[in-house]
Protein backbone atom coordinates (compact mmCIF):
# COMPACT_ATOMS: atom_id res chain seq x y z
CA UNK A 1 0.00 0.00 0.00
CA UNK A 2 1.54 3.11 -1.03
CA UNK A 3 1.89 5.58 2.23
CA UNK A 4 1.35 8.75 0.14
CA UNK A 5 4.99 10.19 0.95
CA UNK A 6 6.80 13.12 -1.13
CA UNK A 7 6.28 11.72 -4.93
CA UNK A 8 2.34 11.38 -4.09
CA UNK A 9 2.36 14.70 -2.42
CA UNK A 10 4.53 15.98 -5.51
CA UNK A 11 1.75 14.22 -7.85
CA UNK A 12 -0.95 16.11 -6.59
CA UNK A 13 0.48 19.31 -6.06
CA UNK A 14 1.62 19.20 -9.64
CA UNK A 15 -1.95 18.49 -10.81
CA UNK A 16 -3.70 20.54 -8.54
CA UNK A 17 -1.38 23.72 -9.44
CA UNK A 18 -1.36 22.90 -13.32
CA UNK A 19 -5.52 22.64 -13.20
CA UNK A 20 -5.34 26.22 -11.43
CA UNK A 21 -3.31 27.84 -14.19
CA UNK A 22 -5.82 26.37 -16.52
CA UNK A 23 -8.84 28.13 -15.35
CA UNK A 24 -6.60 31.33 -14.92
CA UNK A 25 -5.89 30.99 -18.80
CA UNK A 26 -9.75 30.27 -19.91
CA UNK A 27 -10.88 33.20 -17.55
CA UNK A 28 -7.61 35.65 -19.25
CA UNK A 29 -8.94 34.28 -22.64
CA UNK A 30 -12.17 35.37 -21.75
CA UNK A 31 -10.87 38.79 -20.36
CA UNK A 32 -9.22 39.20 -23.63
CA UNK A 33 -11.79 38.68 -25.35
CA UNK A 34 -14.24 41.50 -23.70
CA UNK A 35 -11.54 44.21 -25.15
CA UNK A 36 -14.00 43.86 -27.93
CA UNK A 37 -16.55 45.78 -25.84
CA UNK A 38 -14.79 48.37 -24.43
CA UNK A 39 -17.61 49.40 -22.33
CA UNK A 40 -18.15 46.20 -20.75
CA UNK A 41 -14.39 45.34 -20.17
CA UNK A 42 -13.73 49.32 -18.28
CA UNK A 43 -16.56 47.68 -16.53
CA UNK A 44 -15.13 44.85 -15.25
CA UNK A 45 -11.96 46.16 -14.24
CA UNK A 46 -13.33 46.68 -10.76
CA UNK A 47 -12.48 43.11 -10.10
CA UNK A 48 -8.67 43.49 -10.40
CA UNK A 49 -8.47 46.13 -8.32
CA UNK A 50 -9.85 44.53 -5.57
CA UNK A 51 -7.99 43.38 -2.36
CA UNK A 52 -9.54 39.92 -2.71
CA UNK A 53 -7.98 39.88 -6.57
CA UNK A 54 -4.58 40.83 -5.51
CA UNK A 55 -4.31 37.45 -2.84
CA UNK A 56 -5.66 35.32 -5.81
CA UNK A 57 -2.66 36.77 -8.04
CA UNK A 58 -0.55 35.73 -5.27
CA UNK A 59 -1.86 32.20 -5.18
CA UNK A 60 -1.66 32.18 -8.89
CA UNK A 61 2.40 33.22 -8.61
CA UNK A 62 2.40 30.25 -6.11
CA UNK A 63 1.23 27.98 -8.28
CA UNK A 64 2.78 28.78 -11.80
CA UNK A 65 6.17 28.77 -9.60
CA UNK A 66 5.61 25.47 -7.96
CA UNK A 67 4.56 23.78 -10.66
CA UNK A 68 7.84 24.86 -13.06
CA UNK A 69 10.44 23.45 -9.57
CA UNK A 70 8.17 20.54 -9.72
CA UNK A 71 8.61 20.09 -13.76
CA UNK A 72 12.48 20.84 -13.07
CA UNK A 73 12.57 17.92 -10.68
CA UNK A 74 10.27 15.55 -12.61
CA UNK A 75 12.99 15.82 -15.47
CA UNK A 76 15.72 15.34 -13.09
CA UNK A 77 14.33 12.06 -11.31
CA UNK A 78 13.05 10.75 -14.91
CA UNK A 79 16.65 12.05 -16.68
CA UNK A 80 19.44 11.19 -14.61
CA UNK A 81 20.44 8.39 -13.29
CA UNK A 82 20.56 8.64 -9.60
CA UNK A 83 17.29 10.94 -9.79
CA UNK A 84 15.05 8.28 -8.29
CA UNK A 85 17.49 7.59 -5.39
CA UNK A 86 17.41 11.16 -4.92
CA UNK A 87 13.79 12.27 -4.97
CA UNK A 88 13.01 13.10 -1.48
CA UNK A 89 15.83 15.00 -1.23
CA UNK A 90 14.88 16.96 -4.43
CA UNK A 91 11.41 17.45 -3.63
CA UNK A 92 12.71 18.50 -0.39
CA UNK A 93 15.34 21.08 -1.54
CA UNK A 94 12.17 22.54 -4.45
CA UNK A 95 10.34 23.19 -1.54
CA UNK A 96 12.88 25.53 0.23
CA UNK A 97 13.52 27.09 -3.30
CA UNK A 98 9.48 27.69 -3.60
CA UNK A 99 9.25 29.07 -0.59
CA UNK A 100 12.66 31.41 -0.71
CA UNK A 101 11.29 32.59 -4.09
CA UNK A 102 7.17 32.88 -2.82
CA UNK A 103 7.60 34.49 0.57
CA UNK A 104 9.03 37.76 -0.98
CA UNK A 105 7.55 38.00 -4.05
CA UNK A 106 3.97 37.52 -2.18
CA UNK A 107 4.81 40.09 0.03
CA UNK A 108 6.14 42.39 -2.60
CA UNK A 109 2.90 41.50 -4.66
CA UNK A 110 0.64 42.35 -1.33
CA UNK A 111 2.31 45.61 -0.65
CA UNK A 112 -0.10 48.23 -2.19
CA UNK A 113 -3.26 46.07 -0.17
CA UNK A 114 -1.30 46.01 2.96
CA UNK A 115 0.38 49.55 2.86
CA UNK A 116 -1.75 51.49 0.65
CA UNK A 117 0.67 52.22 -1.74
Amino acid sequence: MYRGREGMWSWILHRVTGLGILLFLAIHIVDIYLLGWPDLFNKLLFFYRHPVFRVAEVFLAAAALYHALNGIRILLVDFWVEGTRFHRQIFWAQMVLFLLIWIPASLWMLSPVVFGR
